[in-house]
């Protein structure tokens, strides 16, 4: 079974969810839709990343399609995405990645032009988040437009739910030291309220707001109001870390809690959650398809109860796998609905 995708927005996650639906067997993009972008701009950068490397393959354009690995794909131009004939294309699952349609109303504007399903890749005031390896048990198949959450998120739940469901987790802080993103700005510049995020992104660290731990509470109720965080922006381009402090219910050494990460990370979270215990960088995670790693080296404890646990997670090729993940799994499940 094959799902045919449509990308909204061919931005960093867009152009990264391309290139991993090309290597999932079960997810095949169909159409783009990109109103900033023309034909020839979209070949130039999906072929470059200075991030990911050349795109290992062949792409070009034709007859005014994007042609990747001589499979066409339907390229639009439309800002108003009720306007985006995705039935033309045969695009049955949209991402959802201008960062701009976060809503429900707002995204379900792409069921207008023949979507089936919404999945927005960001988080949502008010779409159901879903996080693969964490609550897709959850999935309604009645729901039109979903969340994929952060990428954040998308490393903190499974690095909480497995010491949480072993060891129970009372309360916790999460910081995650983050790469830069599109958003900030090279020179110092206006920001709205966030003054620190207007501050020049190469030259400093940068402390900001995130929703991304609270977020778990959403996708694991247990841990509703046990969680928060905050974040530091660095300057690097890709790959960011969660360093998760932790009040435990029951008494467990610093092995007993590695021995069940590193359980859960070969057994029900394989693919999902990695674990090392390697002398590792950031860089050495660029391009890893895992929503987190653990570093087992570079996690502390203090007392029986009080941990600092560390993960690592590539924060666009990691959460755009999951993406392509996540919809493949919804469309096996609408298909058994």
């Amino acid at each position: 079974m094959s799902v045919n995708i449509g990308i909204n927005g061919f931005g960093r996650i867009g152009r990264i969810v391309l290139r991993n639906a090309l290597e999932h067997s079960e997810a095949n993009v169909v159409a783009i839709n990109d109103p900033f972008l023309d034909l020839d701009y979209i070949v130039y950068l999906f072929k470059y990343d200075s991030t990911h490397g050349r795109f290992n393959g062949d792409v070009s354009a034709k007859d005014g399609k994007l042609v990747v690995n001589g499979k066409n794909i339907q390229v639009f131009a439309e800002r108003d995405p009720a306007a985006i004939p995705w039935s033309q294309a045969g695009a049955e699952y949209i991402v959802e990645s201008t960062g701009v349609f976060t809503t429900t109303e707002k995204a379900s504007a792409h069921l207008k032009g023949g979507a089936k399903k919404v999945v927005i890749s960001a988080p949502s005031a008010d779409a159901p988040m879903y996080v693969c390896g964490v609550n897709l048990d959850s999935y309604d198949p009645s729901h039109k437009v979903v969340s994929n959450a952060s990428c954040t998120t998308n490393c903190l739940a499974p690095l909480a739910k497995v010491v949480h469901d072993k060891f129970g987790i009372v309360e916790g802080l999460m910081s995650t030291v983050h790469a830069t993103t599109a958003t900030q700005k090279t020179v110092d510049g206006p920001s709205g309220k966030d003054w620190r995020g207007g501050r020049a992104a190469s030259a400093n660290i940068i402390p900001s707001s995130t929703g991304a731990a609270k977020a778990v509470g959403k996708v694991i109720p247990s841990l509703n109001g046990k969680l928060t965080g905050m974040a530091f922006r660095v300057p690097t381009t890709d790959v960011s870390v969660v360093d998760l402090t932790a009040r435990l219910e029951k008494e467990a050494s610093y092995d007993e809690i590695k021995a069940e990460l590193k359980r859960a990370s070969e057994q029900e979270l394989k693919g999902i959650l990695g674990y090392t215990e390697d002398a590792v960088v950031s860089q050495d995670f660029v391009g890893d398809n895992n929503s987190s790693i653990v570093d087992a080296a570079a996690g502390i404890q203090l007392s029986p109860t009080f941990v600092k646990l560390v993960s690592w997670y590539d924060n666009e090729w990691g959460y755009s796998r999951r993406c392509v993940d996540l919809i493949t799994y919804m469309a096996k499940k609408d298909g058994s609905a």
